[in-house]
């Protein structure tokens, strides 16, 4: 079976033999005998043996009858677990077929918590039983006090408030002064009340909350954009549809492009529904994730917040889908198997007939033309909630500013950060660029310090004292002296990350509590919120941020807002360079002016008459949007036409050349479809493999993927060679 290859899945499954699909890259079901006092299901979780070890899989089906009765192997055990549903399985199958990769690849990301479908581990704890030892130790008597004083407690607990080793507890069981006792299964969750009292909704916010809960409470598939301009209120809206799913005792998915970030939206949905939601993203402990994917299979989760993976688990009742930021790259998967978090969340959503939900103040045009289309409802929000005005924008001309060389802060800049610090109000430093410097070179020689891995330059982090790739994670030592020329005191910092822009905020602002936000100072969830409750508490005077600092966040005091590079993300002639720039900057202009107090935003610039620059001055969304439209349509980009990319990568740089080149020349051509490349990718080293591109340009009305199948069915890989399909890509690096 190829990548992409429909599987034929009757409903009955034989009493003899069963497909298997294993979450493997592999392109192929697998029969398996099923002994006779076994029972299995579509769906089962099975272990298999495969080669010499057992292998998790899926019952899928009913015997491919390619294998002879005599030569298969037999089921080795079933999971005690609720069978994925039939929708799941659809689901499976769908993604693979749309992002042309085996269904065993995009199993492996349902089942990437494998041992969660075994049944819980007893909770131990331990109690006081007999007499104390012929030997006490001041240690031993802390567990006993402990003990004598209180039920039961797990080993963690005792550990912690007796401050002893787990030594300490073994010994006092073998002495029997202390005996082991099961406690009963952990505590169900605590259940969202959809009823509780919620803030009061604006008339605008009442009409759409109105819409949204009509179409959960009647059921069915519909997908609607909910487009506000930042501070709406739109979550409050959206929740007002989470809390009627509630009532009809569905499960609800959520899903943000920042989970670890997002401490003000847990809070908020505690206030608002008087529990927590389950939490699903790769910082939660993996003991976590196993509560948490057991949960939800047995319907007792009833609302999860996850990033863009928690698509992939298997809802007992799902019946709303909540797409929160769904602009947001970070919904875009570009490892193992590619695919957009938003897009699949629609189709889920159509596979399991339930409403879909896409939140945004700057939406991807791909929803506004599904809007513009019909294929999308859509519902606006036009006004901040409470009466908060939306901030001013301005634009400061840097090649008239007059800043000082090697300072990044214009004046007209300092000067609004200085008065809303006196006035006792907040600012936000928007620059997005990690570490100290984005280059570090050699003045005397001119060389340039790069990544050995990746063709990328080493950042610098000077408070670490590190130069570090972003790519490969690779580091080292700041050099006391040149590589190439053995100079000293000549390695210079060229251009500003958040780090040196702290250092001329320290200048300017002396007394100003100042804390920088970046993916490399937030080590976790815990931290981020932290620093979030510090920043609202009034602890904080000035955040220097980058692109984390942007998304959700809502600061009443927060009133100025300064870009210090807005020209940053439009170098580099991307597709979406435009789009994304504009909802980046829209975004984090957002941020000001939230409540009472009018916000300011200051967009340093070198390019002011720049289309995205000058739409977020003058506020014209519609007039920007639509010229990105027209753009788009005239050269048959997405939206208005497909694209997919493939990248070769390889170990042996003159390989994966020379595969580049005998793929292109048999790459799609025809009407209304062209093969571009190759060429080496923009990162042509990442992670120690050379990388070259292929780029696929397709009409909306082509087969695109059957095209890419059909192109690629006779490849084949040898040795360090991999090739990856990306439909509808993202990034283009």
């Amino acid at each position: 079976m190829r990548a992409g290859d429909a599987i034929t899945r009757p409903d009955d499954v034989g009493s003899e033999s069963v497909s298997v699909l294993l979450p493997l890259p592999i392109h192929a079901l697998y029969d398996y005998l099923v002994p006779e006092d076994v029972h299995v299901f579509p769906g089962s979780y099975v272990m298999v043996p495969l080669g010499g070890r057992s292998v998790l899989g899926v019952v899928w089906g009913a015997p491919l009858g390619d294998v002879a009765p005599e030569k298969m192997k037999a089921i080795l055990e079933v999971k005690p677990a609720p069978p994925l549903s039939a929708v799941m399985r659809d689901f499976v199958e769908w993604v693979a077929r749309y992002t042309v990769n085996s269904p065993g690849a995009v199993l492996r990301m349902v089942l990437r918590v494998s041992e969660a479908l075994d049944p819980p581990r007893p909770r131990l704890a331990y109690r006081r039983a007999g007499d104390l030892p012929p030997r006490m130790t001041p240690a031993r008597q802390r567990v006993v006090d402990l003990l004598d004083d209180g039920p039961p407690l797990e080993k963690a607990d005792i550990v912690r408030e007796a401050g002893v080793g787990s030594s300490v507890i073994k010994g006092l069981v073998d002495a029997g002064t202390v005996e082991i006792v099961e406690l009963p299964a952990a505590p169900r969750l605590a259940l969202p009340d959809p009823d509780a009292q919620g803030p009061v909704l604006s008339d605008d916010q009442a009409v759409a909350a109105d819409d949204l809960t009509a179409q959960v409470k009647t059921g069915g598939f519909a997908t609607t954009l909910l487009e506000g301009v930042t501070g709406s209120g739109k979550t409050e809206v959206y929740f007002e549809a989470v809390a009627e799913a509630l009532r009809h005792d569905k499960q609800v998915l959520v899903l943000l492009p920042e989970i670890a970030l997002s401490a003000q939206f847990l809070r908020r949905f505690a206030e608002r529904f008087g529990a927590e939601p389950v939490v699903w993203h790769s910082d939660v402990p993996r003991k976590k994730r196993r509560d948490a994917w057991r949960a939800v299979s047995d319907g007792s989760a009833r609302v999860v917040v996850g990033a863009r993976s928690a698509l992939f688990l298997p809802f007992a009742k799902l019946g709303l889908i909540v797409v929160d930021e769904e602009h947001d790259g970070s919904f875009k998967q570009e490892d193992g198997v590619c695919y957009n978090a938003r897009d699949m969340a629609v189709v889920r959503g159509r596979l399991e007939d339930l409403p879909v939900i896409l939140c945004s103040a700057t939406p991807s045009m791909e929803t506004l033309v599904n809007v513009e289309l019909g294929r999308y409802g859509g519902l606006t929000l036009a006004e901040r909630h409470g009466g908060a005005a939306l901030p001013d924008v301005a634009a400061v001309d840097m090649r008239s500013a007059g800043t000082a060389r090697g300072h990044w802060l214009s004046p007209p800049l300092v000067d609004a950060i200085q008065t809303a610090l006196d006035a006792g109000e907040q600012g936000l430093l928007f620059l997005n660029r990690r570490g100290y410097a984005p280059l570090t070179l050699c003045r005397t020689c001119g060389h340039r310090f790069a990544c050995p891995n990746c063709s990328a330059w080493l950042v610098e982090h000077r408070h670490f004292g590190r130069l570090q790739c972003h790519h490969c994670g690779f580091s080292g030592p700041v050099p006391e002296s040149c590589p190439a020329c053995g100079s000293t005191d000549s390695l210079v910092a060229c251009g500003p990350g958040v780090e040196r822009l702290l250092e001329e905020v320290e200048q300017c602002f002396p007394d100003c509590r100042t804390e920088v936000m970046s993916s490399d100072t937030l080590a976790g969830p815990d931290v981020a919120q932290e620093l979030i409750a510090r920043f609202e508490a009034r602890e904080i005077d000035l955040l220097i941020g980058t692109q984390v600092a942007a998304k959700g966040h809502h600061f009443p005091m927060l009133t100025v807002v300064g870009v210090i590079d807005a020209d940053l993300g439009l170098e580099g002639g991307d597709l979406r360079a435009m789009e994304r720039t504009w909802q980046l900057l829209h975004q984090v202009a957002g941020r000001a002016g939230r409540a009472e107090h009018p916000g300011r935003v200051l967009l340093q610039t070198y390019d002011p008459e720049n289309p995205v620059l000058a739409a977020l001055v003058s506020g014209d969304r519609d007039g920007f949007l639509g010229y990105l439209k027209e753009q788009r349509r005239a050269a048959g980009m997405p939206p208005f036409g497909r694209l997919a990319g493939i990248i070769l990568s390889g170990t042996r740089e003159g390989d994966v050349r020379d595969l580049a080149r005998e793929l292109a020349r048999h790459g799609p051509r025809g009407d209304g479809i062209q093969t571009l490349g190759p060429a080496p990718a923009p990162l042509s080293l990442l992670r120690g493999r050379y990388r070259w591109r292929l780029l696929v340009h397709a009409r909306r009305d082509v087969d695109l993927q059957g095209a890419i199948r059909a192109w690629l069915k006779p490849v084949k890989l040898r040795g360090t060679m991999r090739l990856q399909v990306d439909i509808d890509p993202y990034s283009f690096l």
